[in-house]
């Protein structure tokens, strides 16, 4: 926590410690990009903004009037995606004043709002990325921030982490802004039961059920008090997957019935008017093979009607952390013998099963952060960490061409790690030392700068 605490300091000294310029007119809104070299764009924020300058390769509208300052900036487009809205409106009086927003979405709750690109990612790629690199790789770099992905709370301290951001977000939306949150809940008890890399703080013998409960609970209490943001979130991803496939293996054998519990009290606590939920759903080459799409189908559709139907729980999401592109024209060779070698394919298979299981009309998204490079470096399809050969992918959109997905959606924050080489750590598994993994890598989660320039070099669309 200590370390997150710290780069978000930093990140904020750097921008308190540089204004650069205030215009009345000027399209550039709260929390967009400003300035930065090699930026076209024009140095100014719209009224009541400042623009900060954080390092030499970006700068940033932030709320509030400061001295005007000319500065030598160039920047790429805004990356919030901006759509039709369609869902419903309300005003809510909040501590400082009034917020008018649209937090509950009667459909697709991707539409009608602007994406929020957390300050903690941001700040990674700022405070760690930029200043290892230099010319258009930092230019591209300084774009990276700009793009929404999601914020994970795989700790009880992280919470902390939700609360500051729905914090920015409410005060972005007070001067104007109509942003919505995205947070992955992840600290099941025995979390990532079937590997070893993201091994969490919880366990069974050690009153981990109640230790999740009081998670939720502190999770809950956060999100009615942001009740006036929409905010988007995944529950637990790998661990129902992992019920269907790697029940022999014995941890995943112990928690089978606490996960299945534990994700439909979460899934009832958290079901409030703000919340849209997607519970993880593997990827097409996890789940997408026809032996696994019928026992998938039924274990998904049995957690949805077991937790009373919630009116917030939307649907899957697919792919996260995953490589798998929304579609190919070809079959990369690794895929094998699998039809749904894509994750279009994937969600078309599963989605008429779900309906037949009890669960119709579930909506997806599919995490496409990593998956720009098509093929990609892996040997097989199941090598999963830290593979080579990746690129940051399709930026977040509903405008999917496709009435079953919502959005594409960035889920996992590129540059960060999948899991440590390191033999001889606690956490380390097999699979992040194979031949077609990117190595040295640090601990899960922990920043890979290696990882982010490959990302960078590979992003299709590109960055550069």
């Amino acid at each position: 926590m200590s370390a997150y605490k710290l780069i978000l300091a930093a990140f904020a000294a750097t921008a308190l410690a540089a204004p650069v310029e205030e215009r009345q007119s000027c399209s550039n809104a709260v929390w967009a990009q400003c300035g930065g070299q090699n930026w076209s764009g024009t140095p100014c924020c719209t009224s009541g903004n400042t623009c900060v300058k954080v390092n030499d390769y970006y700068s940033q509208c932030q709320p509030g009037a400061g001295p005007s300052q000319t500065s030598t900036v160039v920047s790429s487009t805004s990356t919030a995606t901006k759509t039709t809205a369609t869902g419903g409106s309300s005003t809510t009086a909040t501590g400082g004043g009034t917020v008018t927003s649209a937090p509950v979405a009667s459909g697709n709750p991707y539409s009608g709002v602007d994406l929020w690109a957390n300050n903690y990612y941001r700040s990674e790629v700022s405070t760690l990325a930029i200043p290892k690199l230099s010319g258009a790789m930092a230019t591209a770099a300084a774009k990276v921030a700009d793009v929404p992905s999601f914020q994970w709370m795989d700790s009880f301290d992280h919470i902390s982490l939700m609360e500051d951001t729905l914090a920015d977000i409410r005060k972005a939306n007070k001067a104007g802004g109509n942003y919505a949150g995205q947070f992955v809940v992840y600290d099941l008890p025995e979390r990532d039961c079937a590997a070893a890399a993201s091994n969490g703080e919880y366990s069974l013998d050690n009153d981990g059920k109640n230790k999740y409960k009081a998670y939720i609970a502190k999770i809950k209490g956060i999100l009615q008090t942001y009740s006036d943001i929409r905010i988007i979130l995944i529950i637990e991803p790998d661990s129902l997957a992992n019920m269907v496939t790697n029940l022999s293996t014995p941890k995943c054998a112990k928690a089978e019935s606490a996960y299945k519990e534990l994700t439909i009290y979460a899934v009832k606590e958290l079901n409030l008017p703000n919340i849209t939920m997607y519970l993880d759903a593997g990827h097409g080459g996890w789940l997408g093979w026809p032996a696994n799409l019928p026992p998938a189908a039924q274990l998904y559709a049995n957690i949805y009607k077991d937790a009373g139907k919630p009116s917030r729980l939307r649907g899957l999401v697919t792919n996260v952390a995953n490589y798998n592109a929304w579609k190919l024209s070809s079959k990369p060779d690794y895929t094998e013998s699998n039809p749904n070698y894509d994750e279009q394919k994937y969600i078309h298979a599963l989605s008429p099963l779900l309906e037949q299981e009890g669960w119709p009309n579930a909506k997806f998204l599919i995490d496409q952060g990593r998956s720009g490079k098509q093929p990609t470096g892996q040997k097989a399809w199941g090598d999963w960490c830290n593979a080579k050969g990746t690129g940051f992918g399709l930026r977040p959109s509903p405008n999917t061409g496709d009435a079953l997905a919502d959005a594409f959606v960035w889920v996992k924050p590129g540059g960060e790690s999948d899991g440590t080489s390191d033999t001889s750590a606690a956490r380390y598994d097999y699979h992040c030392g194979y031949d077609d993994a990117v190595k040295p890598a640090p601990e899960a989660g922990t920043w890979f700068q290696a990882y982010f320039e490959q990302l960078l070099t590979n992003a299709n669309p590109s960055f550069l």
